[in-house]
């Protein structure tokens, strides 16, 4: 896939999932407006995809809010499986406080395959972090504040999610164009 084909299905996810099913409400705003910035990552192994986590982090840290607000490392090379992901997610956050960016980013991540602890892999509230393809999502800290601040109940936006996701079930989630990965994989 070429790297537009990758974050053409990557918008579409934004749009549809996260926007479509409001199922981030802050998210909007900053897509309107262009202030995501996509980026596919081709790194065949860590150490390349940690130096270009490097380059966003810093990249992001010194850019305008009102041109970058957010960005979206796309990367379709690595973690076919969930759990060697979930574990660089940690090692993700170390590299945000080695740049002395704790408190100023944050990353948030999706993956095909995500699940929450102690959830079987089919359990529908697992997909509100599930994307087409493994993501690192370089947030604001400034910008989550703000979000939070003028959204009511805000700690209600997970619950909510899990009860939109349960009415939508997996035909619905599928009929919005998204595969079922963990579905697939048991077949």
């Amino acid at each position: 896939m070429t790297h537009d084909e990758i974050i053409a299905i990557t918008r579409q996810w934004v749009e549809q999932a996260v926007i479509g099913l409001n199922l981030c409400p802050f998210a909007k705003s900053v897509y309107v407006k262009n202030q995501v910035r996509f980026v596919v990552s081709d790194a065949k192994h860590l150490d390349a995809l940690l130096e270009q986590l490097d380059g966003e982090l810093d990249l992001l840290a010194e850019s305008d809010p009102e041109q970058i607000d957010t960005t979206l490392l796309i990367c379709p090379t690595q973690w076919p499986e969930f759990e060697p992901f979930n574990d660089f997610v940690e090692i993700a956050d170390q590299v945000v406080a080695e740049h002395e960016l704790e408190g100023v980013l944050q990353i948030a991540s999706f993956h095909p395959l995500f699940q929450f602890a102690d959830t079987e892999p089919d359990d529908i509230s697992n997909y509100t972090n599930r994307a087409p393809f493994p993501i690192l999502h370089l947030l604001r800290e400034a910008s989550i504040e703000r979000a939070v601040a003028a959204f009511p109940d805000a700690a209600q936006i997970y619950e909510r999610n899990i009860e939109t996701l349960q009415k939508l079930g997996l035909a619905g989630w599928q009929a919005l164009g998204f595969s079922d990965v963990a579905t697939e994989k048991k077949a």
